[in-house]
């Protein structure tokens, strides 16, 4: 029974942590101090710190207020990292939706008419300029588009389908389970390495409702293959009356550098061609926010804008805000604001400065700067390698790839060497990297992930 009253009292304990919001205290206290007295009932504690339990229960209110997310310096040489928040944001094209955002707006208000507008009208405007398009829709991601076009258009309908394009992306998405949840039939056409337009045309019956292209995101067909052209669909499509919808993925605007545009083309390309119905993600190569956009022919958009799923879809005034702000960008070609861009067109040379200029930072580093070669990323341009330049740091790679993640540093192990990828590191980002590389050198300080986001709170006030 002594050990039962060695457990220290909750007022006791509440006046110590009296920093700690109540409501996240109290719960902590009292499920810690159960879990105590029941260790005591079965014999498993023999004695009491009551400095142990305070620490312990102060330690976990701490986790619930630290931040979750927490900015890395991304030196993996992916520009489009989906596991390391995909696109940048350019400060400036942020402020332009933080501007929209805190402040009332006229999202769903018709300024001229005095009532209520469309939601929709302000992105579908920008984005038919950009691309060339009749309209535009904006989802809340591309999988999104996807389902809602296939359960406006192919529900108990036939959406035809080439074997070789039935692809998995991140997240376990299939393509043939989306379309059998949208409520559309799949027909599968060709083989895996091959199919041609005649395939198609072969299986259209008079339950087709449309040829639908699908872009391998995150793996590529070589040597004996072939596929139909997005062309070639587009035509079928207009011969037989149905529709044409190509599921891109992803899309970049300008041409892109190191031959990256011979291996797909701009989506203005793809525009002039014609399609009726072509979906993209908002993020990466577009290098906004998440968002899925809809482009195609004004008929079709507001028939896709008459389906009650779409409210399920809808985005915030947020993502609409971002998404033209990115638009805006791209049409007075300023590119410098669109940082997945910035970073793919970066050049070798430039590369290497930055590579010299965190080696300058550094003294203590053994480390030597080597040509090598990364990825987009991000489910675009699967296995083309585009050149980077990478610090390769001495010494043992697991360890320092260990001691950099601790410290908020993603690079990665190559040749056996731990590297820092220059192409997604940022200009104001190599100071910071070299503190933590000088703080790992001497030993100085320890993993900072438990403290980061308490730092950052404290800057924020």
């Amino acid at each position: 029974m002594n050990l039962f009253r060695q457990i220290p009292k909750v007022d006791k304990i509440e006046k110590i942590l009296s920093h700690i919001p109540k409501k996240v205290l109290i719960p902590i206290i009292q499920q810690t101090l159960e879990n105590i007295r029941n260790g005591i009932k079965n014999g498993k504690i023999t004695e009491i710190n009551e400095k142990s339990i305070i620490k312990e229960i102060e330690k976990k209110a701490n986790d619930i207020l630290s931040p979750s997310i927490v900015n890395v310096i991304n030196a993996t040489g992916i520009t489009v990292h989906t596991n390391l928040g995909r696109s940048l944001i350019d400060p400036e094209i942020f402020d332009y939706a933080k501007e929209r955002s805190t402040h009332y707006c006229n999202l769903e208000y018709d300024l001229e008419k005095g009532k209520r507008g469309d939601r929709y009208h302000h992105s579908a405007k920008i984005l038919s300029h950009l691309f060339g398009s009749e309209s535009a829709l904006i989802v809340n991601n591309n999988a999104a588009a996807v389902f809602l076009i296939l359960n406006t258009f192919a529900k108990d309908k036939e959406a035809i389908v080439s074997r070789g394009e039935l692809v998995e992306i991140g997240g376990s998405f299939r393509v043939p389970e989306v379309m059998k949840a949208s409520g559309a039939k799949l027909v599968e056409v060709g083989t895996t390495n091959k199919t041609k337009i005649k395939d198609y045309e072969e299986a259209i019956t008079e339950n087709t409702s449309m040829l639908m292209k699908v872009h391998k995101s995150n793996y590529s067909i070589e040597g004996f293959s072939a596929e139909a052209t997005l062309e070639e669909i587009i035509s079928l499509s207009k011969e037989k009356g149905v529709l044409d919808y190509y599921d891109l993925g992803s899309a970049y605007v300008p041409k892109l550098p190191y031959g990256l545009t011979n291996y797909e083309p701009p989506i203005s390309d793809i525009m002039k061609l014609n399609p009726s119905l072509v979906s993209f993600s908002g993020d990466k190569l577009f290098g906004s926010v998440q968002a899925g956009i809809i482009l195609g022919k004004k008929e079709l958009i507001d028939r896709l804008k008459k389906n009650q799923i779409l409210r399920m879809f809808r985005v915030d005034k947020i993502t609409l805000s971002l998404i033209e702000a990115t638009a805006l960008a791209y049409i007075k070609e300023e590119y410098d604001k669109i940082p997945t861009l910035k970073s793919i067109f970066q050049t070798t040379d430039e590369l290497k400065e930055k590579a010299q200029k965190l080696l300058n930072l550094c003294p203590g580093l053994k480390a030597e700067i080597k040509e090598s070669h990364t990825y987009v990323g991000g489910g675009t341009m699967p296995n083309r390698k585009i050149p980077t330049i990478v610090v390769e740091i001495k010494g043992n790679a697991k360890k320092w790839e260990e001691n950099m993640r601790k410290n908020l540093v993603i690079g990665r192990i190559e040749n056996e060497h731990f590297v820092l990828d220059m192409r997604s590191v940022q200009e104001d980002e190599i100071e910071k990297l070299s503190e933590i590389i000088n703080n790992i050198i001497s030993c100085e300080i320890p993993s900072q992930n438990n403290n980061i986001a308490t730092s950052q709170l404290k800057g924020q006030k």
